[in-house]
């Protein structure tokens, strides 16, 4: 359940770069009529920040299912290997590091971390199903 928490948290933690990137492109209500030139007023980072909050909800969306269904496997007395909560408690850590390389441009880590979240992720799904199927 942590996992998920912390993977919700990183979503919320994602917003804070770009309100100071909005803050910094002088945002104005009148802005929200026009969203793409105010996006174009944002420095470079903020751009960065901008889509990597938007990932940090598209990562969300499969991870939260897959750790929802990890917690519904061990509700039903079902075991997972501990495997299982390393790579589950690792998604946020990997989303964490992901957050800071995209806003800092280092394009390798960025690229390493996301796919490696995303394999948590998958993991995360295959042992659940596979626990399920063998029940």
């Amino acid at each position: 359940m942590w996992s998920l928490v912390l993977s919700f948290g990183m979503v919320i933690l994602s917003i804070a770069p770009l309100y100071v990137a909005r803050f910094k492109a002088q945002f104005e209500m009148s802005d929200l009529s026009s969203l793409r030139a105010m996006f174009d007023r944002y420095p470079a980072w903020g751009k960065r920040a901008s889509w990597a909050q938007q990932n940090s909800f598209e990562s969300f969306s499969l991870h939260a299912p897959a750790t929802i269904l990890a917690i519904l496997v061990v509700l039903n007395g079902l075991l997972l290997p501990a495997f299982a909560v390393v790579v589950a408690f690792a998604h946020p850590i990997l989303r964490a590091i992901y957050l800071v390389s995209y806003l800092v441009n280092i394009s390798l880590l960025r690229s390493v971390c996301w796919a490696f979240g995303l394999l948590c992720s998958g993991f995360l799904y295959g042992v659940c199903l596979s626990a399920l199927i063998s029940t």
